[in-house]
């Protein structure tokens, strides 16, 4: 299996898989069963069995808002551009009207992702030939700049939810997409530092959820400031940043919060020396005081890093004022077997063994 920036490409399969659990179906068997060079052509061969998918199903139609000057009515009439008409000697109607169309913001995206996955040089071209056939499908859905795609306005209801997985994607292909000064043309960059941290973060909440069901909790939650009764009450609360942690597991009144940190290197170094981040150490050890506002002692605080290519890998537990504070790193190079096991070490260490043994999600 090939790797990409130190993280085989299969085990960014594995992590979309639990990230987006539509990848489970059975209909993806045949993408988790092969080895990819590189991350466009994982991207592509996911793309190219989601939107034969989607086909089936037929795109998704909405009803989009047109205002148009026409010979006979449609929907409504605009007065104000009507009466514009007639001082121009122009006999037609301005009407606005809605059209039920699948050139829309969706498939538009769809459509954009395959344009530009055909033309990396990067890609399998057995998937390119499948994207190609794809794309006579949206014949009459226009095509988008890359850099202008409006990602914030995406929303997913019944309808379109099967969408959510695909523009996902989208998103990790498109996002990470350079303009060239010379011609104004786009070309694909690497699979980016961002986008990879994003990916790990939901990761390790979506495996904990899935293979770990038997937690009390397990979210991403937000954690309150441990502030006197009275000073909840102060408006000057407002000014105090949000605690939002990256994963939340309880079991009873046990409490572990994940922090995942996925960097280009783990450490910091001064005068030679190596030591843990100091603004990370400072979070945690927050996040854990605030939440364990009793000094119980059982909440605790772990920095899971994504390991890297450095000689020193953090493996590190500390008693920070009666609470466990530790770091630790994940090998995303290695099989997935072994991360898998590597993860369910965490929760067993804080919890103790799984109370109910199943096969692992992937294989089910």
């Amino acid at each position: 299996m090939t790797k990409d920036k130190g993280i085989l490409i299969k085990n960014i399969y594995y992590m979309l898989s639990y990230a987006f659990r539509v990848l489970m179906q059975t209909n993806y068997e045949s993408v988790a069963a092969e080895d990819f060079e590189n991350v466009q052509d994982l991207f592509a061969a996911i793309l190219n069995k989601g939107v034969a998918q989607q086909l089936k199903r037929g795109l998704h139609r909405e009803y989009i808002s047109h205002n148009n000057t026409l010979s006979v009515l449609r929907g409504k009439i605009d007065i104000h551009g009507t009466i514009s008409n007639r001082i121009r000697r122009n006999q037609k109607l301005a009407c606005d009207y809605d059209e039920l169309t699948e050139n829309n913001i969706y498939n538009q995206i769809l459509k954009t992702t395959m344009f530009y996955l055909i033309r990396d040089p990067d890609v399998d071209t057995e998937r390119k030939a499948g994207l190609k056939k794809h794309l006579v499908f949206f014949d009459n859905v226009d095509l988008l700049m890359p850099s202008e795609i409006l990602w914030s306005i995406l929303y997913y209801q019944r309808n379109n939810k099967n969408y959510e997985m695909l523009l996902n994607i989208c998103y990790l292909v498109l996002d990470g997409m350079l303009q060239t000064t010379d011609k104004g043309k786009y070309h694909m960059a690497a699979f980016s530092e961002k986008h990879m941290a994003a990916l790990y973060e939901r990761f390790i909440l979506e495996y904990f959820k899935q293979e770990h069901s038997y937690l009390t909790e397990v979210k991403a939650a937000q954690i309150k400031w441990d502030m006197a009764e009275d000073e909840n009450k102060n408006a000057a609360i407002r000014l105090l940043p949000v605690m939002q942690t990256d994963t939340f597991l309880r079991k009873n009144d046990t409490v572990l919060i994940i922090d995942a940190k996925y960097y280009g290197k783990t450490l910091q170094t001064q005068f030679e020396k190596h030591t843990l981040r100091s603004n990370h150490l400072y979070q945690i050890y927050t996040y854990v005081k605030n939440q364990d506002k009793d000094n119980t002692g059982k909440v605790s605080g772990l920095l899971l890093y994504a390991k890297t290519e450095e000689d020193i890998a953090p493996d590190c537990y500390f008693n920070m004022s009666g609470n466990q504070i530790g770091a630790k790193t994940l090998d995303l190079n290695t099989d997935f077997k072994i991360i898998r096991t590597q993860l369910d070490n965490v929760a067993e260490n804080y919890f103790g063994k799984k109370e109910h043994l199943s096969p692992p999600f992937l294989l089910r």
